[in-house]
This record gives structure tokens, sequence and C-alpha cells, in this order.
């Protein structure tokens, strides 16, 4: 089983704390590197697009979203 891993992120120039599993954050650079785009800069974007929904849960779920359906997966 694997912990929760905190990790410091950019996001419209200030940083903040995320806390996820590390497969989550695995997910994410692999999602970043194929869209072309840094870790930060996914970040950012998941947290503009996101409602009220905490930031670590709408990141889990756009992995989620993306290992389910492949492809192109919202916000990005």
């Amino acid at each position: 089983m694997t912990g929760i891993v905190k990790r410091s992120v950019l996001i419209a120039g200030h940083r903040t704390s995320v806390s996820l599993e590390e497969p989550f954050w695995q997910a994410l650079r692999e999602i970043a590197a194929l869209r072309g785009s840094s870790l930060n800069a996914l970040v950012a974007a998941v947290d503009e697009a996101r409602k009220d929904a905490n930031l670590s849960s709408a990141l889990r779920l756009l992995v989620l979203a993306h290992y389910r359906g492949g492809g192109e997966t919202s916000p990005g």
C-alpha cells in the first residue's frame, strides 16, 4: 500500500502543497508528458477548471478519466 505524498506545486505564481498517493503523481507526470506539458502546468489547469472540488480529488478524477477513457481528458 502506498502512503500519501505531499508535494509543492506552483499555481498562478504561488506555491501550494498537494497530497496524493505516489501512483497518482506518477500518472500525472505521464499525462503531462503526453500533453507536452509540465506537471505544474497540468495541476494549474486542473485547479483553474475545478468548481468546488478539492484539488487533490480533482487530480485523482483526471487520472481516472484518462485511464478509463484514454485519449483526451479535461482539463488542459
